[in-house]
């Protein structure tokens, strides 16, 4: 089926099997290696993305789920909530091995981009659905929190 999607604010047309995974269409159709596959069963989040800027884990999509729509990988993010996000993580060493953070970082991203009140439970709440194996979340947190005293009023 021939579908067209907006990634990273530029137009793609393909086509592809309906049984195609949104994950797969990003990492094998358009190179973006930050969409991770850690699991292939939602329970780990290193796939998130934005679809018309919510989070979603990308392994429970098909790719024609995405026609006509809008998604937003790491490689897409630049804005000031972006910097604010990234610049937080840097700083709170809130990474380890690397692999799930751009599933935490696009998170933590919509989180502080929707101005959802930022504080423990909140962030916490938010990446209930991101699994890390090295930091344990009490960097993340802290990092999450940290972005949203950077991000501009």
């Amino acid at each position: 089926m021939k579908i067209t999607v907006f990634v990273n604010d530029s137009r793609f047309e393909h086509d592809v099997e309906p049984r195609l995974l949104l994950v797969h269409y990003l990492r094998d159709y358009l190179g973006l290696r930050s969409v991770r596959i850690g699991c292939d069963t939602s329970n780990c989040g290193a796939c998130t993305v934005l679809l018309d800027g919510k989070p979603v884990k990308s392994c429970t999509v098909f790719a024609f789920m995405a026609n006509n729509r809008h998604v937003t990988t790491l490689e897409g993010l630049h804005d000031d909530y972006a910097k604010a996000v990234k610049r937080a993580f840097l700083e709170s060493h809130a990474l380890q091995c690397g692999y799930c953070t751009s599933g935490f970082l696009i998170t933590i991203y919509s989180l502080i981009k929707n101005r959802t009140r930022l504080d423990h439970d909140s962030v916490r709440s938010a990446i209930v659905g991101n699994l890390c194996r090295c930091t344990g979340y009490r960097r993340i947190v802290e990092a999450a929190l940290k972005a949203g005293q950077y991000v501009p009023t």
